[in-house]
């Protein structure tokens, strides 16, 4: 098992910097790829970015390349998401997510944080 817990939300104005951090417990995440996902109020889940388990491999939505960066420490067992450039479309639920493959599919992913509220305001 693999608890995740994000932490990092908050308010920020719109053009402004958020730095998401994602903590996990029980496993190492060095055996992982890591996905970051968000949900708008009355909107689907979608992919944000995705690391494979060293890191070296990253991918991203369209929507956030150039803006958002996904990185990971294994020693500290956790990863980032540095947010550059935000929009108010950026407003969401943010949640870390772990799977044995990094994928843009969310039902691939085996554990789930609990998700932390990003509010971008115009």
């Amino acid at each position: 098992q693999v608890q995740l817990v994000e932490s990092g939300g908050g308010l920020v104005q719109a053009g402004g910097s958020l730095r998401l951090s994602c903590a996990a417990s029980g496993r190492t995440l060095s055996s992982y790829a890591m996905g970051w996902f968000r949900q708008a109020p009355g909107k689907e889940r979608e992919f944000v970015a995705a690391a494979s388990w060293s890191g070296a491999s990253t991918y991203y939505a369209d929507s956030v390349k150039g803006r958002f960066t996904i990185s990971r420490d294994n020693a500290k067992n956790s990863v980032y998401l540095q947010m550059n450039s935000l929009k108010p479309e950026d407003t969401a639920v943010y949640y870390c997510a772990a799977a044995r493959i990094p994928t843009q599919s969310d039902y691939v992913y085996d554990y789930w944080g609990q998700g932390t509220q990003v509010t971008v305001s115009s």
